[in-house]
């Protein structure tokens, strides 16, 4: 692996439609992340805590019906790809037929997934017929005991048979492997032979700091990119598009790529064009800030929604330059659960 620069920052003036959702740094947003719910049937140990997870009230949660409005109001606004995220978006009772709601009613072309692939098995099908764009998988050991370890649930046997479902019904697949202090070398080249026998892209991921518990966020002296280039010389990186999270690489004659994202890092805040609204509809325009707008408030207020596309929009007109701006102001609380903030 070489190191290559970055790119620039995404330019609305270069986007491929008149995008009115565009932010003080000139970037377009066009990337809507949107977390249905903050449950979840895994306990993943840089996500949350063991015990002692207090989910927010169903009253508190975003209904469907509202999170459709706020959707109708950011279509316009240039709104182009939605990802449905959580938590585990599947365990919200009528996910599937949500995500099925916003394409036919609303004409949302580019639906994605994120799940741990724990239920996805039994809703293929549907989201076969609804033509998802993609489903990202998370999955960060081939090792079934560790897995156990990590996840603190014994599902592995299920989320792998859901892994190679969904390449035999053909839907798009990435697999989102966070790499901790406990991740060793050999689980990462396991992970990284799935990309040469199997069209997907594995992507490793730096761990974060929203465990949900202070102690478990800690990184080794390696930093991912030069472990990855250690353990995996021969990939070559590929160009990405202006928005691009993750950097690419292939190898010459294998089916899949692979994938480094460096979100502790904060690499690629220049190109970011995504929003997030949280399962209680707060609206974040940055993953370190916390929250923006009180989207919740404003729908059971009944607020026009008018006024809050200006609102959205003001709010972009403020927004931090990158993620380590957005912390030191906001002096977030890192160790939060990510599965409350929507990933």
């Amino acid at each position: 692996m070489s190191q290559s620069r970055r790119p620039s920052p995404v330019n609305a003036s270069r986007h491929g439609k008149n995008n009115t959702l565009v932010d003080n740094h000139g970037r377009a947003i066009t990337y809507l992340r949107l977390a249905i719910t903050d449950r979840c049937n895994l306990r993943c140990r840089y996500c949350m805590p063991e015990t002692g997870v207090e989910s927010v009230d169903h009253s508190e949660t975003l209904r469907y019906e509202e999170l459709k409005q706020l959707v109708s109001i950011l279509l316009p606004m240039g709104i182009e790809k939605i990802r449905i995220t959580g938590g585990e978006p599947l365990v919200r009772r009528g996910c599937v037929d949500f995500m099925k709601s916003l394409k036919e009613d609303l004409g949302v072309e580019q639906i994605y997934l994120t799940t741990n692939g724990v239920e996805v098995g039994r809703y293929l099908p549907q989201m076969k017929a609804l033509g998802i764009a993609g489903i990202n998988l998370s999955l960060d050991t081939l090792n079934s005991q560790h897995y156990l370890a990590i996840t603190r649930r014994d599902f592995f046997n299920r989320v792998y048979q859901a892994l190679q479902e969904i390449l035999t019904a053909h839907i798009p697949l990435k697999i989102n492997s966070v790499v901790a202090h406990w991740t060793t070398d050999d689980e990462i080249l396991h992970l990284a032979a799935l990309a040469q026998k199997e069209a997907l892209t594995l992507r490793f991921i730096e761990h974060m700091e929203f465990s949900g518990n202070q102690g478990e966020f800690t990184h080794g002296k390696e930093k991912l990119f030069n472990r990855i280039a250690r353990l995996l010389p021969d990939y070559q990186e590929i160009d990405q598009p202006d928005f691009s999270t993750a950097r690419l690489f292939e190898h010459p004659g294998f089916a899949g790529k692979i994938g480094i994202i460096e979100g502790h890092s904060r690499s690629f805040c220049g190109t970011c064009n995504k929003i997030r609204i949280t399962p209680q509809g707060m609206l974040k325009a940055c993953l370190y800030d916390n929250g923006v707008l009180d989207l919740r408030e404003m729908l059971r207020s009944g607020v026009k929604d008018q006024l809050i596309s200006c609102r959205i929009q003001e709010c972009l007109e403020a927004r931090y330059a990158n993620g380590r701006v957005a912390q030191d102001s906001c002096q977030l609380n890192n160790h939060q659960s990510m599965a409350s903030i929507g990933g």
